[in-house]
């Protein structure tokens, strides 16, 4: 089993690194970008039957910071 967490900032959370990205597209020829995000993935494997709450829990408390990020958790079986 595996848990894919996907973490971003939250949409009120100014995000610098983005908006350089963003930049950085537009010299590259890319006129059109809009609002650029920057976040980050993490594939976690896991026994079968793992339980999800526990999993909630260890996004919220370890893998990101509830003041400025959101996440989502996807359990892939």
């Amino acid at each position: 089993m595996k848990a894919v967490v996907t973490i971003m900032p939250k949409k009120t959370v100014l995000d610098p690194q983005g908006a350089a990205v963003a930049q950085a597209m537009r010299h590259h020829g890319f006129e059109g970008v809009g609002k650029v995000r920057v976040g980050k993935s993490i594939e976690i494997e896991l026994p079968a039957g793992a339980d999800e709450s526990s999993l909630h829990a260890l996004c919220r408390d370890l893998l990101s910071n509830p003041v400025i990020e959101d996440y989502t958790l996807e359990i892939v079986k």
